[in-house]
């Protein structure tokens, strides 16, 4: 088999400088596993898009779970108050073998060489697809339960996940990059994924809701002000950590950098830990009562 061309993984994190962090080893250790699995499928004849669609409709069925579960919390780990049940746990065994899915079909593509100009189109749209099922299948959930308030967040959720990657391919067309922020796909899969883990997808919802838009403003004020400069012929922008001061905005870092580790360690501590401590994030749907009271 051919060499295969060089892999994208922590591109941005290479071009920084910055010092690696535990999400460097454990990612690195992941991409190479994820190479040596896609060579193994290549050899038993696996394709990209087979791959691709396999990893959708695992998540479909994960969806599936999230439906009928979204606002229990897991048995062995609970606050105490709501229902409980399994539901969301067989959501995140299903999500976590839709998610090894979705990183080998990209490696079987590239390792492989069976790239095809289609693929890349199907791979974006059926991440599109699965962003769709997931935040759809928890607002029905919660719509049905008389929560309006997380019905309306998973709705948000779904919308700035799409945002956040139609801004990027949208402004890619008039600037060579804009990757900027910090709510990537793989960062929001692993929000719902630990999220289900421990019974905490309302919380997740909150998260992805308010946090996740940010990612949504800053690609967009990236891409003004890059055009801005571009246009006017002034110094671009820095996709990374501003200088100075700008140095503390620890989101701003790329994958694999030990600022970036302290965010994700944040954000997987609010998930695990902050509906133990705040049963609002579980299962308190403010927008209820006055919704009632309003029709």
């Amino acid at each position: 088999m051919p060499d295969a061309p060089k892999s994208k993984d922590f591109r941005r994190f290479r071009e920084s400088g910055q010092r690696p962090g535990f999400s460097k080893a454990i990612g690195q250790a992941i991409c190479d596993a994820r190479d040596q699995v896609a060579r193994f499928l290549i050899a038993r004849g696996a394709t990209p898009n087979r791959v691709t669609i396999a990893g959708f409709l695992i998540t479909c069925a994960a969806a599936g779970c999230m439906y009928f579960g979204a606002s229990h919390q897991a048995p062995y780990w609970s606050n105490g108050r709501g229902p409980l049940s399994l539901w969301p746990a067989y959501a995140a065994i299903l999500l976590f073998a839709a998610g090894a899915l979705d990183m080998l079909d990209g490696a079987v593509a590239r390792v492989g060489d069976l790239k095809t100009r289609f693929g890349g189109i199907l791979d974006s749209c059926i991440d599109r697809f699965s962003d769709m099922a997931i935040f759809l299948a928890c607002a029905a959930h919660f719509a049905l339960r008389g929560h309006v308030t997380l019905a309306g967040l998973a709705v948000i959720a779904m919308c700035n996940a799409l945002l956040i990657s139609y801004i990027k391919a949208r402004a890619e067309t008039v600037i060579p990059d804009c990757s900027v922020g910090y709510w990537l796909r793989g960062e929001r899969f692993a929000a719902v994924l630990i999220g289900a883990s421990f019974g905490h997808l309302p919380a997740v919802m909150w998260q992805l809701a308010i946090v996740g838009g940010l990612t949504v403003v800053r690609r967009m004020v990236f891409s003004f002000v890059f055009v801005t400069a571009q246009d006017a012929g002034r110094p671009l922008p820095p996709a990374g950590p501003f200088p100075g001061v700008g140095r503390l905005l620890l989101w701003r870092y790329p994958r694999g950098s030990v600022p970036y580790d302290v965010v994700t360690g944040l954000n997987i501590a609010y998930i695990i830990f902050a509906p133990l401590l705040w049963p609002a994030l579980a299962d308190v749907s403010p927008a209820t009562d006055l919704v009632r009271r309003r029709w």
